[in-house]
């Protein structure tokens, strides 16, 4: 037999006979144990992760990675994958990113008739980019999901949508994806409280060798929605002239948190972007409001009324006249 002959048995013994001796691959190759333990480093340097563990229980088994189960998809599985990957990533329509790449990996050996379905679906279908999502680094989003696993702290530098830059020690106790954004759910040890981080502004993760356990009751999704409007830059306080029952439908988690105050409730949280809280949430308000607290929101929502004001004045700059009831 040929070198390359042997190799390729080696290969087809080892994933036979899972944890096969130096000796049994010898004698199945037909030379000596330090031949075969040559075939197996021929088998390492063309990239197949070859196992060996020592001791009267050891040998060589595959590692993870050699080889790949056979996948089977129905028609109604294969165009439902491509429709979930060009919903949530529309850029991997045209293939050039390493989303895109893998779909059409995935196309490529798919049965014919089905392949030529999922190419035809993902070649005319449109899809618009959802301007709201943010896609956060893939390796960013592995190591931290790998540190909430394995219960181990992390050290990160996080900048924020204002611009401020700063590094703090986290427990991350689970990634959550919201709406197209992912977040790192986690207990900060700079703010001693539990935070909300968009995976997509962490710079950097660095991992420390200090463990941590989580709470025995967590529900990651629940603690997100209840601490995003939590821990932020710029405290915000609001004031509705309604029912505590009328305006907790049309709060978001994000907006903070709703207290009962008289004949109405204040609204408490803080933002990391006055702009945004009060163009896109309290310009919207069906209840009437006042912003009570917070300078950075309402000199940015006086910015707002004026901006409403001038837009309905007449020619002559005079405001229009209220409205008949």
């Amino acid at each position: 037999m040929s070198p390359t002959a042997r190799a390729l048995l080696a290969l087809e013994i080892l994933h036979q006979r899972p944890g096969v001796t130096a000796e049994e691959l010898a004698s199945r190759l037909g030379v000596t144990e330090r031949a075969a333990r040559r075939y197996v480093g021929i088998l390492r340097e063309a990239g197949v992760p070859v196992e060996s563990t020592r001791g009267p229980y050891g040998g060589y088994r595959l590692g993870r990675g050699a080889q790949l189960p056979a996948v089977v998809f129905t028609e109604e599985e294969a165009l439902g994958l491509v429709m979930a990957v060009l919903d949530g990533h529309p850029a991997a329509a045209a293939g050039e990113d390493g989303i895109g790449a893998a779909l059409s990996k995935v196309i490529r050996v798919l049965p014919d008739r089905i392949g030529r379905q999922a190419a035809a679906l993902r070649a005319h279908a449109a899809a618009t980019p959802d301007r709201h999502a943010a896609r956060p680094d893939p390796v960013t989003t592995s190591a931290l999901v790998a540190a909430s696993a394995g219960q181990q702290r992390v050290r990160l530098r996080y900048r924020s949508e204002s611009g401020n830059e700063w590094e703090t020690d986290v427990d991350p106790w689970a990634v959550v994806v919201r709406f197209g954004k992912w977040y790192l759910l986690c207990h900060s040890h700079r703010a001693d409280a539990v935070r909300t981080y968009r995976v997509d502004r962490i710079r950097a993760v660095e991992q420390t060798r200090y463990r941590f356990e989580p709470p025995a009751d967590l529900d990651p999704v629940a603690a997100l929605e209840e601490n995003l409007g939590v821990g932020w830059e710029y405290e915000t306080r609001v004031e509705f002239d309604a029912p505590l029952a009328k305006v907790a439908s049309w709060v978001r988690p994000p907006m903070g948190r709703l207290e009962p105050a008289g004949d109405g409730c204040v609204l408490v949280g803080s933002t990391s972007n006055p702009h945004m809280y009060a163009r896109e949430w309290l310009a919207t308000s069906p209840f009437p409001f006042r912003i009570v607290g917070g300078p950075e929101l309402r000199e940015v929502a006086a910015t707002v009324a004026a901006q409403f004001t001038a837009a309905v004045a007449d020619p002559a700059g005079r405001p229009a006249d209220p409205p008949e009831r």
